[in-house]
């Protein structure tokens, strides 16, 4: 009886590490980690994350940490919302067992001086061509994580499409023993997709924020109704942004595979077999935005 009555009682009480030998003492433990990086300020999005991760490993490890090297020095790394306690919170109504929340000092205790260079057709397109340098900084501080929490698998959203891809190169290259799973998009009920950033939108610009979305819906329904021009899809599509007020950086249709472009006598034949995906991004007033969707 009191055996029953000690387990109702009992709480599940989440693991806060601000260290690395610390971390690396209570995952000792462990076999096989499930590890969802993150910059913090997390949604329902991140959640998501973790509850596809819990079943992928003997312990779910969350990383919380704003990274300076993926910054460029016009971007937002100090207003960056950092919301530590709340994110806590929610991982811990998700079931996460393990948040590693160390401080730059503790990842960067002397200048990062060795970095890790992803090679440029993959890189230096897309966001790495309107942010150079951003996939250096994700590259370095991912494997300087994976080192550190040594996971079984990690688990990635396919929002940050190309990131992703970057990632999943570099643990290839290395050799490193680790798995990595893609999340689907998770969206408002608009079709919005969330992101740390909308938090930056106005009450306008979020109801107009759904049209990065819908044009990259157009895109695809396009092309797989036999549309092949593709330089004409894309123009319409950043002439449709740009008039409605929006600042296109790109909305493309690409490879899956390596994210370059498909020839024009592929293009049908890429559509039918869901070997496409279309990538945008947009500022919308002063909060950049990206998306895409798979064909």
């Amino acid at each position: 009886m009191e055996d029953s009555a000690a387990a109702l009682s009992f709480k599940f009480i989440m693991k806060i590490v601000h260290t690395i030998p610390e971390l690396r003492e209570y995952l000792s433990a462990f076999k096989q980690p499930a590890f969802v990086p993150t910059m913090g300020n997390l949604h329902e999005g991140h959640l998501a994350l973790i509850r596809q991760a819990k079943p992928l490993g003997d312990v779910t490890v969350a990383s919380i940490f704003v990274n300076r090297l993926q910054f460029l020095p016009h971007e937002d790394f100090d207003t960056y919302p950092r919301t530590r306690a709340l994110d806590c919170e929610k991982l811990e109504g998700v079931g996460c067992d393990v948040v590693f929340a160390p401080s730059e000092q503790e990842l960067y205790p002397e200048p990062q001086a060795f970095k890790v260079q992803p090679p440029a057709e993959l890189a230096d397109i897309l966001e790495g061509y309107f942010r150079p340098g951003f996939f250096s900084g994700v590259c370095t501080v991912v494997l300087k994580l994976l080192s550190i929490v040594q996971p079984r698998v990690v688990v990635l959203g396919k929002k940050d499409y190309q990131q992703q891809m970057v990632v999943r190169r570099m643990v290839q290259q290395f050799s490193l023993p680790i798995e990595i799973v893609g999340g689907e998009t998770t969206r408002a009920a608009t079709g919005l997709a969330l992101s740390s950033r909308n938090g930056y939108l106005s009450e306008s610009e979020r109801a107009e924020a759904v049209q990065l979305s819908l044009t990259l819906k157009t895109m695809a329904t396009a092309l797989k109704s036999g549309n092949t021009d593709i330089a004409a899809l894309q123009a319409q599509a950043m002439q449709t942004l740009t008039a409605r007020g929006w600042q296109p950086d790109y909305l493309v249709v690409r490879r899956r595979s390596d994210l370059q472009t498909p020839a024009a006598e592929d293009v049908l034949t890429d559509a039918a077999s869901n070997a496409l995906v279309v990538l945008g991004a947009a500022k919308i007033g002063n909060t950049r935005l990206i998306d895409n969707l798979e064909v």
